[in-house]
């Protein structure tokens, strides 16, 4: 409202200079784009990251499947490549253990995998995601995971067009008020050696 009190103050005011009005104006351009601009950037980039992840997702969820494994033995070396990268935090309380499972041809398969260290003694069960070949996979990525990704992207984005918006703004005006000193100069450059003259009988 201020920008466009200004753009309509600055429009036949007789002190008006041409700077005053472009920065005027560019502030007004600024204030649109803020309003704007920035929230549909920001839901434009947020919507189609879910899209792309929850393909994704539907993805994984056909392509990784779910299996009961048995624990036999703890195991001595750690088991590689199941991190799973919702939970990067949990993975100090997980174990790796020797287990069981039956791959999706209805095959025994054993081998060297991570579960919960509360799940890791002999005979404890868990859940284990397979892929088509029985090979230990981690678990597909949930939807509302997909989801709280996507909204972080749409908001760094919305950040992003807004900062693009005041430094572009700000670099405009640094320009105008530079310009508006070269012109004073040039005018005090000019006037400067006849000041204070007129009337002083020189």
């Amino acid at each position: 409202m201020r920008a466009a009190t200004g753009v309509w103050r600055w429009r036949h005011n007789p002190l008006r200079r041409t700077t005053d009005l472009i920065e005027a104006w560019a502030t007004l351009l600024a204030v649109v784009l803020l309003v704007l601009a920035v929230p549909a950037a920001g839901w434009i980039a947020g919507a189609r990251t879910d899209a792309s992840l929850q393909r994704a997702v539907q993805a994984q969820s056909l392509q990784r499947l779910p299996t009961t494994a048995r624990v036999v033995r703890l195991a001595d070396a750690p088991a590689s490549g199941l991190r799973n990268p919702e939970s990067p935090g949990d993975q100090p309380a997980r174990r790796s253990v020797v287990a069981t499972w039956t791959t999706p041809d209805g095959t025994s398969r054993t081998g060297t995998v991570a579960t919960r260290r509360e799940l890791s003694d002999p005979g404890d069960t868990f859940r284990l995601w397979t892929d088509r070949d029985g090979r230990p996979v981690a678990a597909p990525m949930r939807p509302e995971t997909a989801q709280a990704h996507a909204v972080v992207v749409g908001i760094l984005s919305a950040v992003l067009v807004a900062v693009f918006v005041v430094a572009a703004r700000r670099l405009v005006v640094r320009r105008l008020v530079h310009r508006r000193y070269q012109r004073l100069d040039r005018a005090w450059a000019k006037a400067g050696p006849d000041w204070g003259r007129t009337g002083a009988g020189s």
